[in-house]
Parts: structure tokens; C-alpha cells; sequence
């Protein structure tokens, strides 16, 4: 198994695709620490999870300030030794026009994305710097840091994670010397329960299944399929790649469609 004897901490660990990655570390031998804002929630993903017994754990906690995120790396390292692998999953997709962003809008896009990466990352590669065996950070990422899409305005979401972006690049040189890799898994359109936080469960199906046709690949994304490309930044596979994104988005940022005009010409 790929993780055995590792230690993953996952923030935004409680549903979506937190629980799925965290679920596949589990089969490949890894023990997991899930973290997430909302206790009830982490409580549920560890009751689906109980199979694997004390190789899960859970903490309720917000990263987006420097000492909560130390006291989750702290509680990580006092529950299994150390820490190999995070997986920054937090964030929460907002659909609102440039002009009618507010300062909340910008500062929960930040506390939910940029400041829980840098700092619970931050955090982490401290313990493992002092332990000196190396280790990886993968960010999950979207294409709305790299491309605009006309129909769904986030200027403050994509700025977050621009940010979330940036940071890969940055930390992958700064940290290369102690052989821990960074690297970003882009994601397009994955049903997950984030699209409920600000829609109904009928009105967020709705909307996933009308962006199906977006993804050249017919489809929107669940969160199997892209927990692979996560596992595989994390482990050994990928030993010789840090600073690099991966988009996982059924196409979407291979191309683009033409206008109708210009196809009729």
C-alpha cells in the first residue's frame, strides 16, 4: 500500500472531496486526520469511516488564523507522531457579479480558501522540516484561477484561489531543499455538498445537471474522480514533480468553442 505508516491531515475534510480522498489514504494504509469547521459534520464522515477504527480522527476547527492551525497540527502529531501529507480542500463557491461583491463576500472567500492554506500549510511543513524526512502538500485547486467563466461571476472565489495557485509555485522552490513537494489539482464543475451551502438540494441539482455539456467530457466531475490525482501528488509516484498544476476538469481548460458565426464561416 502507497501510504502505509503516513499520516495525512485533510482540511475541508468532513464531506465532498475531503472524505473521499480521505477514505482512498485509508485503504492505501494511511491514517487520516480530518478537519472542517463544523463538528456534526466531521462526526458523520468518521462514523462512515469507523471500519478503520483509530487509523481516523477528527478535528473541529477553523485554520484561517496562524494558532488554530497550530493547535491542528499539534493534534495531529499528539494523535498519530507526525505529519507526511496535507491536503488543502477548503472553500466555498460563491456566485456573485464583480459589482455587487461585498467586503464579506471577499473576506469568506479568503477565510475559506487563501489564509486556512497558508497557514495550516505553514503549520505543517514546520513539523516536518524539524523531522527531516521530507513530505507533500497538495492544494485542490480550480480552473477559475486560471480562466475567467462568463457564466459564473466569483471574482473573490477565483482571487482565493489564484492565491492557492500562487502559493504551489512559491512554496515548491522554498521547500524543495527539504524534499517536500507542492503541488494543485484544478478542479471544473464536482458535485459536492459545497453548491448546498447557498442552494437548495433540488435547485443545486438543477444547476449540475445544466453544466453537464460544459465538460467536454459529457459530464460534471464527483469526487472519485479526482481523488486519484490527488493520492498520486501525494505519494511516491510523484516524487519528482513539485510546483505543478493538474487540471481534473473533463476538458474543460483544453480548449475552447468557437462563436457559432465563426463555425458557419
Amino acid at each position: 500500500m502507497r501510504f502505509q505508516d503516513k499520516v495525512v491531515l485533510i482540511t475541508g475534510g468532513g464531506g465532498g472531496i475531503g472524505k473521499a480522498a480521505g477514505r482512498r489514504f485509508l485503504e492505501e494504509g494511511a491514517s487520516v486526520m480530518l478537519n472542517g469547521r463544523r463538528e456534526e459534520v466531521l462526526d458523520a464522515a468518521k462514523a462512515e469511516l469507523a471500519d478503520y477504527g483509530t487509523r481516523v480522527a477528527v478535528f473541529a476547527g477553523d485554520g484561517k488564523r496562524a494558532a488554530s492551525a497550530t493547535g491542528l497540527v499539534d493534534h495531529a502529531v499528539k494523535s498519530y507522531g507526525h505529519v507526511d501529507v496535507v491536503v488543502n480542500s477548503t472553500g466555498i463557491f460563491r456566485v456573485v457579479p464583480f459589482l455587487e461583491q461585498t467586503e464579506e463576500h471577499v473576506e469568506e472567500a479568503l477565510d475559506s480558501i487563501l489564509r486556512p492554506t497558508y497557514y495550516v500549510t505553514q503549520a505543517a511543513v514546520k513539523q516536518m522540516v524539524a523531522r527531516g524526512e521530507g513530505g507533500a502538500v497538495v492544494s485542490v485547486g480550480s480552473m477559475w484561477a486560471i480562466d475567467a467563466v462568463t457564466t459564473t461571476p466569483t471574482s473573490a472565489y477565483s482571487a482565493a484561489q489564484a492565491g492557492r495557485h500562487a502559493l504551489t509555485k512559491n512554496l515548491a522552490i522554498e521547500l524543495a531543499p527539504h524534499n517536500i513537494r507542492v503541488n494543485t489539482v484544478a478542479l471544473a464543475f464536482v458535485e459536492t455538498p459545497a453548491y448546498e451551502r447557498f442552494l437548495s438540494h433540488e435547485e443545486a441539482q438543477e444547476v449540475l445537471e445544466s453544466v453537464d455539456s460544459f465538460h467536454p467530457l459529457g459530464r460534471r466531475g464527483q469526487p472519485d474522480d479526482v481523488v486519484e490525482a490527488i493520492l498520486f501528488y501525494a505519494s511516491d509516484d510523484a516524487r519528482w514533480i513539485t510546483g505543478t498544476t493538474l487540471p481534473a476538469d473533463g476538458g474543460v481548460l483544453a480548449g475552447r468553442s468557437a462563436p457559432s458565426a465563426l463555425v458557419e464561416a
